[in-house]
């Protein structure tokens, strides 16, 4: 049995460091739209680094979870925030 994926535009809001009731002048709201499935380099802005360092110590690592799409590999927030949260010190 499959699951048909339909690619459903997201909107996350990015709250910098507190939430509304704490915000300070200097603390901002990133808002942007990623696909459900994230390519490397859509991964790379989430997490805030660059691709290449995407490649070298995340992409890398055969924990983080993906989903293949031909050749061509995807990545969900999901799977990257529990990669984070999993490597964390």
């Amino acid at each position: 049995m499959f699951t048909i994926l339909r690619p459903q535009q997201v909107e996350y809001n990015i709250l910098c460091g507190a939430t509304k009731k704490e915000r300070t002048p200097y603390m901002h709201e990133i808002q942007y739209e990623l696909p459900y499935l994230l390519t490397r380099e859509q991964a790379s802005k989430f997490l805030g680094i660059d691709p290449k360092s995407f490649d070298r110590y995340i992409r890398a690592n055969d924990d983080l979870e993906r989903f293949m799409i031909g050749r061509q590999e995807r990545y969900t927030i999901t799977s990257l925030s529990k990669f984070i949260k999993a490597h964390s010190i």
